[in-house]
């Protein structure tokens, strides 16, 4: 079973081809096909990218993580919130590697067995990086107005946040 990974690919690409062979289907043709659609698409979400790249650097730099963390800090406090999740809770929606280095930070100076590793646990799990998931998505079809998928998908990780929230209070403090 160790090697099992190993041979992964050369048997997919030989079922693949197999299967081509079988249907009579131009697999290097079709591939290519597909390689031209898929450059097609990469260029046509780039400029979505990167204004969401730059966006969230500025965010980060900018300070107004920690602003923003001063001011919730009083509410958060009455639901037994931790303070170290807020910046988490509010970069989650925008930057998949960025709400990545703050999980790790929380492990390290925290725990992963503390209650706020594990609150971080579980917003990781139960959230989605919504501005990096639309711009993907809706820049590749070229979709201009998504202004009620946004507010829809910013309610789902807003009650996301909230049931982490429970859910950890009720079973892991």
């Amino acid at each position: 079973m160790n090697n099992f990974g190993f041979y992964v690919v050369p048997i997919t690409i030989t079922i693949i081809l197999t299967a081509s062979l079988y249907k009579r289907v131009p697999a290097f043709e079709t591939f290519l096909e597909g390689d031209t659609e898929g450059i097609k698409s990469t260029f046509s979400i780039a400029p979505s990218l990167i204004g969401l790249i730059i966006a969230v650097s500025m965010l980060k730099s900018s300070g107004a993580l920690d602003l923003f963390k001063n001011l919730i800090m009083p509410i958060a406090n009455i639901f037994n919130f931790p303070p170290d999740i807020i910046p988490l809770a509010l970069l989650r929606p925008v930057s998949g590697s960025g709400s990545i280095a703050l999980l790790d930070n929380i492990f390290k100076t925290c725990g992963p067995e503390s209650h706020a590793g594990k609150l971080g646990s579980l917003i990781m799990g139960s959230t989605e990086t919504t501005f990096y998931t639309l711009a993907v998505y809706f820049g590749s079809v070229k979709i201009k107005n998504c202004r009620h998928t946004v507010i829809c998908a910013l309610i789902a990780d807003f009650t996301a946040v909230l049931m982490s929230i429970l859910i950890s209070n009720l079973f892991y403090h």
